[in-house]
């Protein structure tokens, strides 16, 4: 797999929608991928190719435009309902044949997402390691001896393994963060209730949630945003605003543990890259002040110490009563426990939790984000079968508390190590605040020039966003407003400041007309019948941007222009009405190139 083929969701979109490939050309290459990946334990259930490839067949009908996620293949853990799937939760006893999508999957379908597949996972979700289910242990896509993680392995792995640019996990404790640092690649933990869970086997059901594996935060930012929202159908979804992605903030403030309290299990290579990454978030102009992580680790203990336990009793307690033997033992010894627990016990935890919580509310009073190790060491296969409770429960050190105190994560790479592990850092922040961590990761990420996933797959250069701030538009020009032509001071009068030097989609013409002082008009022409034309967008206060429209005198119209890579933006398109004695300069590829060639010699 080669880095100059599309490996992340922007990349496939814009390919797609610029038609340099098919969505049936990106399933195809899916289901090869899976084929010469031979793996069979990342996928429990695996749909026909023939469907996968009809259903892209069918998007060719749509508009791209439209579709945030136009043909891009998609894999579900095997604890979300996906119709034409069985709902397994890694224990074959347990699965059913749901009647419709999980909210979730049912969004990722309308914004043209098709679903190739279920996922392996840690039996009903309980567990970070990977290796507790009856269907494999999917192989870890970095280090083959390594635990893929859990509890949702094959979706890590999936991603890791460039087998799809996009999966969805659960994240309870932890179980879509830690398999994404083991798999070099993003875990984004959304707020709770940010993502509806009607259609999720619980695990904790007042703690689950549906979490994003994809190779950038971009990429996932932008499947959560499609995700998000309130649903009637889960009583414990939250009409909770996502926000936008912001520009990297200069006064930046995050929060690191106290001196001795991090905890590595005498990892110094993970150690030491955790100290790596905080220089680097200095470097990049972040302030670091320390805080009492103990409260945190406190929290922690009581998710599997405490009554919380319960909860994943109550999902398999019919279960444990009539065929105990079909539940994976460790499993089994871990939800039994929960039926001991009385009434008394869980009101006394969470009395205590509340109290954490106001700890932690003043934790966050003056800083952006923590930023943590997002597990504190890794281990192989062999290890943890070996020690399995207690090795698991060291990697959820730095993720056992988080739903508990209602915080939302962001798991990014952050190093690869000199023994072939991969490194990453977590960042948190309480609830609500999923854009800001969005904002910051995407540019510590895009630092770390980590090749993302287990591929070699190169990361581009990050996305401009569309506008600096609430209160710009993005504009395209395309002729005499460039930078150096004749009317550019109408922008810069005006404080516009260039954003970005790109091209259209190959949907345009350019036209030379007969004004003074000499413009062109672009005219949007069937998908893929142009050529892309070279242009620059600027951005305008909101103000400004009134004023230079209203400005604009016929036949220049200001319309919406699709750029190479995908996105969309207001600029400069011409009324059709009067090209008739207007020169096709098209082939010149821009307004530049043809004014250079057209001057005096």
């Amino acid at each position: 797999m080669g880095a100059e083929q599309p490996e992340t969701i922007a990349a496939i979109v814009a390919a797609h929608r610029a038609g340099t490939m098919t969505p049936a050309q990106t399933i195809a290459r899916t289901y090869q991928r899976i084929r010469d990946h031979n793996d069979p334990s990342i996928f429990i259930s695996l749909r026909d190719e023939k469907d996968a490839l009809a259903d892209a067949e069918k998007l060719a009908a749509k508009d791209a435009s439209s579709l945030p996620l136009y043909g891009v293949p998609v894999a579900v853990k095997d604890n979300i309902d996906a119709l034409g799937f069985p709902t397994t939760a890694a224990c074959p006893a347990f699965s059913y044949t749901p009647t419709h999508d999980s909210t979730a999957v049912e969004r990722l379908r309308a914004a043209g997402a098709i679903i190739i597949g279920k996922t392996n996972l840690d039996q009903f979700a309980t567990g970070l390691v990977g290796v507790r289910s009856p269907y494999g242990i999917p192989r870890n896509s970095i280090r083959e001896d390594l635990i893929p993680g859990g509890s949702s392995s094959g979706s890590a792995v999936a991603v890791g393994a460039g087998l799809v640019p996009l999966s969805l996990g659960t994240d309870t404790a932890g179980s879509g963060r830690v398999p994404a640092m083991l798999n070099n690649i993003v875990g984004l933990k959304p707020s709770l209730g940010m993502i509806s869970t009607a259609g999720l086997v619980p695990a904790c059901r007042t703690l689950d949630c549906i979490s994003v594996f994809a190779l950038t935060v971009d990429d996932a930012a932008l499947a959560l945003s499609v995700m998000a929202g309130p649903d009637q159908a889960d009583p414990f979804s939250r009409d909770r605003p996502l926000g936008t992605i912001a520009p990297f903030p200069a006064n930046l403030r995050l929060s690191v543990p106290r001196n001795g309290q991090l905890i590595f299990f005498g990892d110094r290579k993970a150690e030491a890259a955790y100290g790596d990454a905080l220089k680097r978030w200095t470097a990049l102009g972040a302030e670091l002040v320390e805080f009492d992580l103990e409260p945190f680790y406190e929290t922690a203990r009581l998710l599997y110490e405490g009554p919380w336990v319960a909860e994943r009793y109550l999902v398999i307690r019919n279960l444990l009563a009539s065929a105990p033997d079909t539940i994976h033992p460790v499993t089994r010894e871990i939800t039994a426990a929960g039926a001991r627990l009385t009434a008394a016990e869980t009101f006394s935890a969470l009395y205590r939790l509340q109290g954490l919580r106001k700890i932690a509310e003043r934790t966050f009073a003056n800083i952006d984000a923590l930023v943590l190790p997002t597990a504190p060491t890794a281990y192989t296969t062999a290890q943890v079968l070996a020690n399995p409770i207690e090795l698991n429960s060291r990697l959820g050190t730095y993720t056992n508390f988080v739903n508990l105190l209602d915080l939302c994560g962001l798991a990014v790479p952050a190093a690869m190590r000199t023994d072939g592990i991969p490194f990453g850092i977590t960042l948190l922040a309480p609830a609500g605040h999923d854009a800001i961590l969005a904002s910051i990761g995407r540019v510590f990420h895009a630092d770390t020039k980590l090749s993302v996933g287990a591929k070699g797959v190169v990361q581009t250069p990050l996305a401009p966003l569309p506008a600096n701030g609430g209160d710009e538009i993005p504009i395209a020009v395309v002729g005499a407003h460039l930078s150096g032509m004749a009317l550019n001071g109408e922008l810069t009068a005006l404080s516009g400041r260039l954003i970005e030097a790109t091209k259209t989609a190959p949907d345009y013409k350019l036209y030379a007309l007969r004004t003074t002082p000499p413009k062109p008009g672009m005219l949007r022409v069937e998908a893929g019948k142009g050529a892309s034309i070279e242009l620059e967008i600027w951005s305008l206060s909101s103000s400004a941007f009134g004023k230079f429209v209203n400005a604009i005198p016929a036949p220049m119209a200001i319309g919406t222009v699709r750029l190479a890579d995908g996105r969309s933006v207001k600029g400069f398109l011409v009324e059709p009405e009067v090209l008739g004695d207007a020169r096709d300069i098209t082939a010149y590829g821009g307004w530049r190139a043809f004014m250079k060639e057209a001057a005096p010699r």
